[in-house]
């Protein structure tokens, strides 16, 4: 009997057991069934809002600068060349690469011996000559003499013909003795033109011989150049290049030896954009005198070293592009003839202009301005120079003072709330605001944890990240109400 008892209270247990089951499974459904057709819960909708650089207009007049690149090339330079074959007979301890010279300095001798028999052939050539225009002067002085006696005779020769017609008219004379005085007279006039004769050949002879005392001493001065040609000298102070020769090497004519360089006349050849070239003319086209930095760059350490703009190519090269311009170097310390360096050309000024970085301006010349609101409005801007990373704007529709995006991302646009992140007081770079931090009770970050920890799309490296942060004592705010907003409130 107790055994029965037992066992209806079992199954009368297990019934009881099952009713409850059911009844819990049937409100559950009932339940979801109410949520399923009743208004879905909207999330609260939170506006993203982007941080930026931001930095301040400032329209002035400012001076900007044109960087190009050129190679330092020198004013004055010199081949020292052969002036004829020969051998080297002697070298100066300065004639090798890099020596210094000073003007005037024997650098070389070739052998002396032919030029200087040559020399001396012309000049027993010259005392020949002078010795023919001697004689050749002193003939002219006997035919001078020996043509005025012969017009004196002939003179006396007439007065004796007058004589003998005066008697002859008087009747004391003879037929005879006219026609012998006539017969003088003529003889004598007969050597007047004899001795004319003589003297016009000496005088042909003195100017054979003065002409030929001047071929002498034209082939004595050559002759005389020649050897002095066989010293090869500075012609001024400077550095030797490329020097490559010995004494006792055999020469050919015209065969350089090296070459002279004056290091302290240097300049720099650089090449600038025709757009940028129109802007370093005046109104008449001539090129302003502008002045720039030439720079050289040693790695850690570089040498600057300031120029004036001078003048411009005559034309532009075949395959070539822009305007070739020139910069006389005001100094020259540690700079050489050959050297690539950075040329930093001082343009004129410009009126009314904004410096900004490059990467402010977008592709549709368009800058972000930081608005009421502190929303991002698309404001058109003219640049009116490029130098290095930065651009100078001109804008009628913005003032100084404002602000606009300083880098401009496809994340950014028009209309878009931006939290700006602006440079310390003092000149630092941009660094971004602290965030609000706040305090998390023991709940409220389990519950942070859980929802973390549940999200199967987040990556591993990042939730890492966020449980690392949410550990903390001080949890930034934004991160709090990121994760609270997925989770529905």
């Amino acid at each position: 009997m107790r055994f029965l008892f037992r066992s209806l209270t079992g199954l009368f247990l297990a019934a009881l057991t099952i009713a409850l089951l059911a009844a819990g499974g049937f409100t559950m459904k009932s339940a979801l069934d109410a949520r399923k057709q009743g208004p879905a819960r909207m999330r609260a909708a939170q506006e993203r809002v982007f941080a930026a650089n931001v930095i301040a207009l400032e329209f002035a007049a400012r001076q900007p600068e044109l960087t190009a690149y050129g190679a330092v090339r020198t004013l004055r330079e010199l081949e020292l060349r052969a002036p004829a074959a020969g051998t080297l007979m002697d070298l100066s301890p300065n004639f090798v690469e890099g020596g210094q010279v000073a003007a005037g300095e024997v650098l070389a001798r070739l052998d002396p011996v032919e030029a200087l028999a040559n020399r001396d052939s012309a000049a027993a050539s010259k005392a020949e000559a002078e010795a023919q225009l001697a004689l050749a002067e002193r003939g002219l002085t006997l035919a001078r003499d020996d043509l005025t006696a012969a017009e004196r005779q002939a003179e006396l020769r007439r007065a004796a013909l007058e004589r003998q017609r005066a008697i002859d008219e008087k009747g004391f004379g003879t037929t005879a003795n006219i026609e012998t005085a006539e017969l003088a007279v003529s003889a004598a006039e007969q050597a007047v033109v004899s001795r004319r004769s003589a003297l016009s050949s000496a005088e042909a002879a003195l100017d054979q011989a003065r002409n030929a005392l001047r071929r002498a001493e034209i082939a004595l001065s050559e002759a005389q150049r020649k050897l002095d040609e066989t010293e090869i000298r500075a012609e001024f102070t400077g550095q030797l290049s490329g020097v490559e020769t010995v004494a006792g090497r055999l020469v050919s004519n015209n065969e350089i030896l090296g070459t002279l360089i004056d290091p302290s006349a240097l300049e720099v050849s650089f090449r600038v954009p025709t757009a940028q070239f129109a802007r370093l003319t005046d109104e008449t086209g001539a090129l302003r005198k502008l002045t720039a930095r030439v720079t050289l760059d040693l790695g850690q350490d570089h040498i600057t070293v300031p120029a004036t703009l001078e003048r411009a190519g005559a034309a532009v090269e075949e395959g070539q592009a822009g305007r070739l311009l020139f910069a006389r170097l005001m100094e020259t310390r540690g700079l050489k003839a050959g050297d690539f360096v950075t040329v930093t050309l001082a343009m004129p000024m410009i009126e009314n202009v904004a410096l900004l970085p490059a990467a402010a301006v977008g592709p549709d010349g368009k800058v972000l301005v930081l608005g009421p609101e502190e929303r991002l409005q698309a404001e058109p801007v003219d640049v009116v120079h490029r130098q290095g990373d930065d651009v100078l704007i001109r804008a009628a529709g913005l003032q100084s003072g404002q602000e606009v995006v300083a880098e401009r991302t496809p994340l950014l646009g028009e209309g878009l709330k931006l939290r700006p992140l602006r440079a310390a007081t003092d000149g630092a770079a941009l660094v971004p605001q602290k965030p609000e931090q706040v305090t998390l009770d023991a709940d409220r970050r389990a519950r942070l944890i859980a929802a973390v920890e549940g999200n199967p799309r987040m990556p591993a490296e990042a939730k890492a990240r966020m449980l690392a942060t949410l550990q903390q004592d001080q949890v930034p705010a934004d991160l709090v109400a990121r994760i609270e907003s997925r989770m529905g409130g």
